[in-house]
């Protein structure tokens, strides 16, 4: 007799997201003629920029000569893109990583998610709490959790985030082996200092933990005194792993292309205390389980460092930043008060009510779609997040709604 996985039955009933979905089309099946405007998923929606599409559009017709076509590429990414992201991604920002240190893949998501596979099922894991799903569920999925009750499963240290300490959790009050972290924060918004972020690295280094730091927002930090990545702090080398993703910054959501960074230095250890290198495990998986990202989409990804690419990825990023303003400044206007916005497209509004309650309100009266708190955990109750994606007209139509709804 064939038998699953019990472990993917610990998983919540529906997947935040998914559940948002459904509520939606249900809506939309009793108001079938009131349009919806969604501030929920961060999903894009400008195009991508000028320079990406001509790159992709060369590299196509590269494929389409026999002299010029390539089959299957490097796993790890082609040596163009990875020497381009190590130059201006790190180098510029004098953080030693090296162009063979990246490794290219199709998606933040499916890395942060993957990672966890190369350590061992013991693993102590940290999650902050509010959190970004995936974390968690695939800890779950793998079996590291025990069950779930009263919003939290057993096995997991959690870190709580609340107004109070700024939605920046504090250090574990146990040792961990595994500790996510992701700034500026999805979904609070929250941002992180270089010396609140060395706290995290000196903890890391002391108990031989390592961070598993996502950086996937990192263009949008305005506030130069920042830290952009966890490398630019010393000694992250040696406790630290960074994801990046090209999806927000240059609008590659349905391009999909993203990159990991796993310093050689970093060792993880056996049973026994023997240490082993974690890039070259992580490249084993990485080799054995994916088969590289297609060379027109890393061309157009490479497009994104030319002159052109950095100024066309400005301008989309301040085209969302502007979008986060008009919302800070309405949402505050109404007496709610928030996080986020300034160095992130994301803002995190208190509700002064639950979450999901707050979201069907501005969905019936609003049309309007936010994310629930309470669907990236405990501590997330209370409050709902609001995505700048989405053009400038949706984003201040949504406003207007927003404030007619909060005001009748």
């Amino acid at each position: 007799m064939i038998q699953i996985n019990a472990h993917y039955l610990k998983l919540k009933a529906s997947y935040l997201f998914s559940e948002i979905a459904k509520r939606v089309e249900a809506y939309q099946q009793q108001h079938p003629d009131a349009p919806v405007i969604r501030l929920g998923i961060g999903d894009v929606t400008r195009a991508l920029p000028d320079a990406c599409i001509h790159a992709f559009h060369q590299a196509i017709d590269e494929m389409a000569e026999d002299r010029s076509f390539r089959g299957y590429g490097p796993e790890e990414g082609y040596a163009f893109l990875r020497e381009a992201i190590a130059e201006n991604d790190f180098k510029a920002r004098g953080a030693d990583i090296g162009a063979d240190e990246i490794f290219v893949s199709d998606g933040a998501k499916c890395d942060t998610g993957n990672i966890q596979e190369i350590f061992d099922i013991n693993t102590r894991i940290a999650i902050p709490d509010p959190v970004y799903p995936a974390y968690l569920d695939t800890n779950v999925m793998a079996g590291r959790t025990g069950a779930y009750h009263d919003g939290r499963y057993e096995g997991i240290v959690y870190l709580n985030g609340n107004a109070e300490n700024g939605f920046i959790p504090d250090l574990p009050a146990e040792p961990v082996d595994l500790i996510y972290l992701c700034f500026p924060n999805n979904p609070t918004g929250a941002t992180i200092t270089k010396d609140q972020l060395k706290q995290w690295v000196d903890y890391a280094a002391a108990n031989k933990a390592i961070i598993l730091f996502d950086a996937a927002y990192e263009a949008f930090i305005r506030d130069d005194s920042l830290p952009h990545s966890i490398y630019e702090i010393d000694g992250a080398r040696d406790v630290a792993i960074e994801f990046r993703s090209f999806s927000k910054t240059a609008g590659f959501t349905g391009t999909r292309c993203a990159y990991t960074v796993v310093p050689k230095s970093l060792m993880a250890y056996t049973a026994t205390g023997e240490a082993h290198s974690v890039h070259g495990l992580w490249n084993r998986r990485h080799s054995t389980k994916f088969n590289g990202v297609s060379y027109p989409v890393q061309r157009a990804a490479e497009a994104v460092y030319s002159t052109a690419g950095k100024a066309q990825m400005q301008e989309l990023v301040n085209y969302y930043m502007e979008n986060a303003a008009l919302i800070r400044k309405e949402m505050q206007a109404l007496g709610h008060t928030l996080i986020g916005g300034e160095n992130s497209p994301y803002i995190w509004v208190a509700t002064g009510a639950d979450s999901w309650s707050f979201f069907d309100m501005l969905l019936e009266n609003a049309g309007v779609v936010c994310t629930p708190g309470a669907g990236f955990g405990t501590c997330g109750e209370g409050y709902i997040r609001i995505s700048a994606f989405n053009s400038h007209e949706n984003v201040t139509a949504a406003m207007s709604r927003i404030r007619q709804a909060l005001k009748s």
